[in-house]
């Protein structure tokens, strides 16, 4: 039990298999940048405060530095009788300088400094997940002056709605793609906070000064409650949650493309590169990258899910349960940032096949809602309009024609007032071009719209 952190109240070795199953270095060795980060900042603090002399803290500085070193250079022994990564850095720091070593855990408690890694960790895992979406919004932003004027079929229920501007399509994601940067940013603010110094769950008797060791790690504050600290995850259930919203999103835009690559819809060309074949079937270019994406959501979804139950009714404070919260954490943050590394050259390299939406772009009476408006604009009430087009759309449908193909007598059968102002606002063009809203699918609208993204994201 000697090799043990906590063995000296024991007088039965561990059982080998207990040692297998409780073992969390093989996924938490991931974190040991930021332990021996979190570790030095807390050494420099026990000597500023008289804890450990100048020497003895050079001594564990180094140490740690050494250790560092050898486990980035894949040199490091790890051993599941160690345990767990902490356990791991603190042993190789007293075999490398002897019982100074054994000083570095003064003040603190495997609890408060995991929660202080899983910090550190989280919080540069926002900032490349937020990198990541910046590069797909620019990648969106990117096609708008590409696709200027190209005008898409838009739905709702999956059926043929109104026309939209390219561009408007692009700026939805992008919009989408914002709110879950500001989510980030949110949830930052309540990870970069200190935990360390709360010890096991009382605080402690010496006198440490953790706002020291916060300003050394770039903490904006310090956790007030050290029960607290040993018993919460929200800041990793709150990450998780804005990587599934993420995937979320991710994934209606995969489907949508998945779609549109399709031969019935043929609106748009994948890159090859982003493609796989099928062993059977020599003409198949499948959307493997995008099925993938979606499919992978389920992972992320699935992760949240996980650190929902696994916190659920648990008793203050520290419990070995919390143990199980980094892999899911882990996984949802690998398979998001992995999905996003592939959208923006996905996105930048797909061309639209503009020949194909042009020449069914008339077909699903997209201009019906724009033709009401245009009604509703001379007096008719909008339930009235509403079913004098509705008649008007019929008598198209049953004539296999545009309703820009009818003759001005059935408009002026359904309303004597009309004349031959009515096909100014009839056809995609002219039912774009007719809106004026902001936010809207408006050109110059969208032209702003476009122009107030450049800006923003300093392209």
């Amino acid at each position: 039990m000697a090799e043990k952190t906590w063995g000296g109240v024991f007088n039965e070795a561990t059982d080998r298999r207990v040692e297998q199953f409780t073992e969390s270095v093989s996924f938490d060795r991931r974190l040991f940048a930021h332990d021996i980060a979190a570790s030095i900042a807390h050494a420099q603090m026990l000597s500023q405060v008289g804890l450990l002399t100048p020497e003895e803290c050079r001594q564990i500085e180094q140490g740690l530095e050494a250790i560092r070193l050898e486990i980035e250079q894949g040199k490091f022994e790890f051993r599941i009788e160690w345990e767990d990564i902490h356990t791991h850095i603190e042993r190789a720091l007293i075999e490398r300088i002897g019982d100074v070593g054994r000083k570095l855990h003064t003040a603190r408690s495997r609890n408060d400094q995991i929660a202080t890694d899983l910090r550190l960790w989280v919080r540069d895992a926002i900032n490349r997940i937020d990198v990541r979406l910046l590069d797909v919004q620019k990648a969106f932003i990117g096609r708008c002056d590409r696709d200027a004027g190209v005008i898409l079929p838009g739905y709702t229920h999956f059926q043929r709605a109104q026309p939209v501007l390219a561009p408007h399509y692009w700026l939805c994601y992008c919009e989408k793609l914002q709110r879950d940067r500001e989510r980030l940013a949110d949830c930052r603010k309540r990870v970069n906070v200190l935990s360390l110094g709360a010890a096991a769950l009382a605080g402690t008797s010496l006198p440490i000064d953790r706002e020291e060791v916060a300003r050394r790690l770039g903490f904006e504050s310090v956790a007030a409650n050290s029960l607290d600290v040993s018993s919460d995850r929200d800041f990793v259930l709150e990450f998780v949650f804005t990587l599934a919203m993420i995937a979320e999103h991710l994934s209606t835009w995969a489907e949508e493309w998945i779609l549109w690559s399709t031969v019935e819809f043929d609106f748009l060309k994948l890159p090859q590169a982003f493609c796989t074949g099928s062993s059977i079937m020599p003409q198949k270019v499948n959307p493997d990258v995008l099925e993938l994406t979606r499919g992978k959501t389920a992972r992320v979804v699935g992760n949240l899910q996980t650190l929902l139950v696994l916190i659920k009714g648990l008793p203050l404070a520290y419990n070995r349960d919390l143990q199980e919260d980094k892999e899911p954490l882990f996984d949802a943050f690998d398979t998001v940032d992995s999905a996003l590394s592939l959208a923006a050259p996905l996105i930048a390299q797909t061309e639209l096949n503009l020949p194909a939406i042009a020449e069914r772009l008339d077909r699903g009476y997209l201009d019906a809602t724009t033709f009401m408006e245009y009604l509703i604009g001379r007096g008719i009430p909008q339930r009235t309009a509403h079913g004098l087009v509705g008649r008007l759309v019929r008598t198209a449908m049953d004539r296999g024609v545009r309703l820009a193909d009818l003759p001005l007598t059935e408009f002026q059968a359904a309303a004597p007032d009309l004349d031959e102002s009515v096909y100014g606002v009839l056809g995609v063009e002219q039912a774009v071009a007719a809106m004026q809203s902001y936010g809207s699918t408006a050109p110059a609208e969208v032209r702003k719209q476009v122009e107030r993204w450049k800006k923003r994201l300093e392209i």
